[in-house]
This record gives structure tokens, C-alpha cells and sequence, in this order.
């Protein structure tokens, strides 16, 4: 659900405190169409933004499905002064998403590849106030959200290890967390692993380790995990691209986590027509 006081910010960034390009009389329809091939989303932020208008939309599409050049995948009714005053919004937002949740497709069909089990995430480098829309557009692509904030788990990093120590980093973040939250511990170096795992650890993130390293340290945290006799998830990150998924995805990782999902994404194409 998009507020409406959010949809109000956006339109009134775009809009501006003078505008005269959108004083068109009458009715008009319109359509959101695609202009080139890949997966939908931020289709509820563009219904948000038209019905804040009082424009009535249609949905032609639903998120998660693949479109090609020429799909609408909204289509609009009402005044053609609030259909034009929403337009660009819209398909800036749709854009915006749909181009997340292609990327994470391709990162998707390029992990099963390898590995019918891995799971591809994203990760909390989003833009400031658009994290929803995002996060749902992983989602629509076949990805994971990953942590939604910081209160949906605990990540101990490189500078809480600086500061109290491995071990006793994870000691005082369990001793401050819900029995309900989980603890994932980011560890550089292979031997590192199986150390965060018999901490207290519930995820190890393996960083910025290329995939020959990260398939040895995934070996020692499985037999960490034997010898503990719990489930530790190993999870990849730090620079790993589409390309590289499938030699991520084979070294036995549970997860592979992408900023470049949400920060980089280049935006599907769509353009808007009326009448």
C-alpha cells in the first residue's frame, strides 16, 4: 500500500508550483506500454499514484510477469489534466521497479543454472524512501528481500569485529536480541566461518571472497555446523554480478546477496500514450 502523503510528494517534485504543460480539457485513456522485453513491477505505485487523481485504472499485467516490446500493462480512464499530471510519475516508478525485477530475474535463471536451492537476495542499498517498492520488485523478479531494515536482523560486521571481537560481538548482540531474531555474522577469511558458526551465529556471510575461496570456506562451516549440530546458512556477497551467479551458485551457498540488484539496475523501458 503506497500512502497517499507519499504519492502527493512525488507528484508535487514533478509538478511544481506552476505548471501549464498538463491544463489539457476533457477526457482522455491512456496506456503504460512496454518498450522492451523483461519482468513487471511497480504497478501498485502507478495505480497509487492514478487513483490519488481520481484517474481509474485498469491493471493489464501483474507483477512477476514477463512482458515484451508492446504489452501495455496499465491502462487509465478519467481527466486528461490528472491522466497527464500522473503520467510521468508513473512511469518513472514502474520503470524503475520493473527494471529491479528484471535484473533480478536474469540473476535468478542464471543461479538455477548451477543450483535448483540457492536463493538470490537483496540487500539494504536501496533509495532513500523507495526501499518498499524495491524490495517488492526482488521479490517480483524471484528474489529474496533479505533483511527489510535493520530491526529484521542482526548483522554483526567488520567494525563490530574491530570493536569487541568476534565472539564477543556476537555474545552482546544476543544477549540485546528477541530469541525471535536471527544473527548473521560477516567474516572475511575462510577459517573465520566455522568460528561465527560455533558463536552463536545463524548465517555466515561470506565477503568479498572469490568463488574458489568461498566454496572452501562453505566446507568448513558445514562441518562447523556438523560438529555444533545445528543449521548455519552460508551466504555470498561483495561484488558478485549476474555473470558470476552460476560460479557463486556452485560452491554450495545457500544465498547470494546483490546490491547491484536495487543500486544498479538500469530501468525498463516504457513509454505512456494516450487517446
Amino acid at each position: 500500500m503506497i500512502p497517499d502523503s507519499k504519492v502527493e510528494r512525488w507528484l508535487r517534485e514533478d509538478v511544481g508550483h506552476h505548471d501549464v504543460t498538463n491544463q489539457v480539457p476533457g477526457e482522455t485513456t491512456g496506456r503504460l506500454v512496454a518498450k522492451e522485453s523483461g519482468v513487471v513491477a511497480g504497478l501498485d505505485a502507478a495505480r497509487a499514484v492514478f487513483e490519488y487523481l481520481d484517474v481509474a485504472v485498469t491493471d493489464s499485467a501483474a507483477a512477476g510477469d514477463r512482458i515484451e516490446p508492446g504489452d501495455a500493462v496499465l491502462e487509465v480512464e478519467g481527466s486528461a489534466r490528472e491522466v497527464l499530471r500522473g503520467e510521468r510519475v508513473a512511469v518513472n516508478v514502474t520503470g524503475h521497479a520493473s527494471g529491479i525485477a528484471s535484473k533480478t530475474r536474469r540473476a535468478v535463471d542464471a543461479a538455477r543454472a548451477e543450483s535448483d536451492d540457492v536463493r538470490i537476495a537483496g540487500t539494504r542499498k536501496t533509495t532513500p524512501g523507495l526501499r518498499g517498492i524495491e524490495k517488492r520488485a526482488v521479490v517480483a523478479g524471484g528474489g529474496d528481500t533479505h533483511r527489510l531494515d535493520l530491526s529484521h536482523m542482526v548483522m554483526v560486521k567488520d567494525n563490530h569485529v574491530a570493536e569487541l571481537g568476534l565472539e564477543s560481538a556476537v555474545e552482546h548482540f544476543r544477549e540485546r536480541a528477541s530469541f525471535a531474531t536471527k544473527v548473521e555474522v560477516e567474516v572475511e577469511e575462510p577459517a573465520d566461518a566455522p568460528r561465527a558458526a560455533e558463536a552463536g551465529a545463524d548465517i555466515v556471510l561470506l565477503d568479498n571472497m572469490d568463488p574458489d575461496t568461498t566454496e572452501r570456506a562453505v566446507g568448513l562451516l558445514r562441518d562447523a555446523a556438523d560438529d555444533i549440530g545445528r543449521e548455519v546458512l552460508a551466504e555470498a556477497s561483495g561484488g558478485i554480478t549476474v555473470e558470476t551467479v552460476p560460479e557463486y551458485a556452485a560452491t554450495g551457498v545457500d544465498v547470494v546477496s546483490m546490491g547491484s540488484l536495487t543500486h544498479s539496475a538500469p530501468t525498463l523501458d516504457y513509454s505512456f500514450r494516450t487517446g
